[in-house]
């Protein structure tokens, strides 16, 4: 029995220009998922994977011209009319989003987004048993029953994706597209989710269609694979026979990169001796936050309002030219403490000390001077580019807001580093939006903004996390290029091991608020001391233990 025919499906988003020719995101791809199947989607950012999934669902802007079928159970999704697509959306096949944001309404709480979604769906259910049945399939992805009253906003992002992930099974679907859902989360966590999702499967014959960037982790949870570049599926068959033997060379390229990155480094220079100062030293940092209680529990329920320590006595030095590693869990309070350190929010306790100066004594401007020799690349470069303004004046505006430089002056360091970053022709990238680069080439745009007021440190939060491997390994190549050319220290913040090893001198792992063990990265991967160090080397995968 066919779940889902994909039948020579061509796909174009709507033109600008009516009178331009149709660039195909998906061309002429066709395949066939049964009940059970696991299918695994691998491809680089922008080759028309993301654009399958949305296809699938109806959810393409309008006047995207589509050619080809797409039937589920024999009936085309194309004929549908909205009101059945509103019904078949959920039931049938359920959609888990790489940005976990574009599911959730940021004003209602993680119990409304429960209770809607069930209710829209089946409005005879009875409150209670919606609320039953969500609270167990909150629990089941990791989302405490306390946390049901709290808003997007609380969380995590990798808590905000389990969440999202819990919307998607709530009303037990037939088909399962994940586009990239465990992008933000770390190894423990995203093994566990899949372990679910695969259950599922198993236990209820479901179809999954796994989109991802991550063809170790696609390897383990998937039966058969599809390589895709350019809007074309180039090779598919089975998985393991994949691994060992690709066959197109962009599946070669492909499985290369990763096996660059997960190669064993040279042994990092000798420990910073003492004599040397650190660039940024973390004193006893705390960041606590209290959750608000409601009108019931204040009235019915003593005591004070239940304590988050999200950063709890952490104590850290870096120092000048090295990488220094950040890893654990989602939710662990990685980028809490990043955002703490860079005085965006202020610490409950503890000091800061950047250059020898305690962040937390300096003025709003000193501390606007400070920031200067102090980025940040985001994991979403979306996070520091304005999709109204052109690459070139978002990686020329912090040179605006420090008065370092303006007009041409401005314009020739933008031209620069564009062309260091790999943006090249550089003024053709500078007119560009960032909607219209791929999510490699936005995150390389970010790097520029973080590199124009020459800064002595850049904090790094999951900075590669959402790319493909070929276009990591790239980033991260360039990462390693720029601190040397830029005399840069970083922190770098991230939940892939395979990552921190190849880039990092030093990893501190961190969970539930703490850093529990800080070594050398070397003797850290063959000689882990903590047991929850231990519990995170044994989940990451590999191509090898995939294959």
């Amino acid at each position: 029995m066919t779940l889902l025919h994909i039948d020579q499906l061509r796909i174009a988003y709507p033109q600008t220009d009516p009178n331009d020719p149709l660039t195909w995101a998906v061309d002429d791809v066709s395949f066939q998922l049964a009940p059970g199947d696991r299918l695994g989607v691998v491809g680089e950012s922008g080759c028309g994977k993301s654009t399958l999934g949305r296809a699938f669902m109806g959810l393409l802007p309008p006047g995207s011209h589509l050619e080809g079928d797409i039937r589920f159970q024999g009936q085309s999704i194309l004929s549908r009319s909205p009101g059945q697509l509103r019904k078949f959306r959920g039931e049938e096949i359920a959609l888990i989003f790489q940005d976990p944001m574009t599911r959730l309404n940021p004003l209602m709480t993680i119990g409304d987004h429960c209770i809607e979604t069930l209710q829209a769906h089946r409005p005879k259910l009875r409150f209670q048993d919606a609320k039953t049945q969500a609270l167990n399939t909150l629990e089941a992805v990791k989302i405490p029953r306390n946390r049901w009253s709290q808003y997007p906003h609380e969380f995590s992002g990798g808590m905000r994706q389990r969440v999202a992930i819990a919307l998607a099974l709530l009303l037990n679907p037939k088909l399962i597209i994940a586009d990239e859902p465990t992008t933000s989360l770390d190894v423990t966590v995203s093994a566990e989710i899949l372990d679910e999702l695969r259950g599922l499967c198993d236990e209820q014959n479901l179809a999954l269609m796994l989109i991802s960037h991550d063809i170790a982790l696609v390897g383990e949870y998937c039966d058969r694979l599809a390589i895709m570049t350019e809007g074309k599926i180039v090779e598919t068959g089975n998985t393991r026979e994949i691994l060992q033997s690709p066959q197109h060379p962009y599946s070669q390229s492909l499985l290369n990169a990763v096996r660059e990155l997960q190669e064993v480094q040279p042994p990092p220079p000798p420990d910073p001796t003492s004599s040397i100062s650190p660039l940024l030293q973390v004193e006893n940092l705390q960041q606590h936050y209290s959750l608000e209680q409601n009108l019931i529990e204040r009235l019915f329920r003593k005591g004070k309002p239940e304590t988050i320590k999200a950063v709890d006595n952490v104590n850290l030095s870096l120092y000048p030219g090295e990488i220094f590693g950040l890893v654990g869990e989602s939710g662990c309070g990685k980028s809490t403490l990043s955002r703490t350190i860079l005085q965006l929010v202020k610490p409950t306790a503890g000091r800061v000390s950047f250059l020898g100066r305690d962040l937390g004594q300096l003025s709003p401007q000193q501390l606007r001077q400070q920031r200067r020799q102090m980025q940040m690349i985001f994991q979403d470069p979306h996070a520091c580019l304005n999709p109204m303004m052109t690459v070139g004046d978002s990686i020329a505006d912090p040179l605006l807001i420090h008065g370092l430089a303006k007009g041409k002056a401005a314009q020739d360091q933008v031209l620069s580093l564009l062309e260091r970053v790999g943006l090249s022709p550089a003024a053709t990238y500078a007119r560009r939006y960032p909607r219209e680069l791929s999510g490699g080439q936005q995150q390389r745009v970010a790097i520029a903004r973080a590199l124009i007021t020459h800064p002595k440190l850049i904090v790094c939060d999951e900075p590669v996390s959402m790319l493909d491997a070929n276009v990591q390994a790239q980033v991260l190549s360039l990462m390693k290029d720029l601190k040397e050319e830029f005399d840069l220290t970083y922190l770098f913040i991230t939940h892939d091991l395979w990552v921190a090893r190849f880039l990092c001198d030093r990893i501190a792992v961190m969970t539930q608020g703490q850093i529990v063990e800080l070594a050398p990265t070397e003797d850290l991967f063959r000689n882990p001391q903590h047991p929850y160090t231990q519990t995170l080397l044994n989940a990451a995968l590999s191509v090898k233990s995939s294959a």
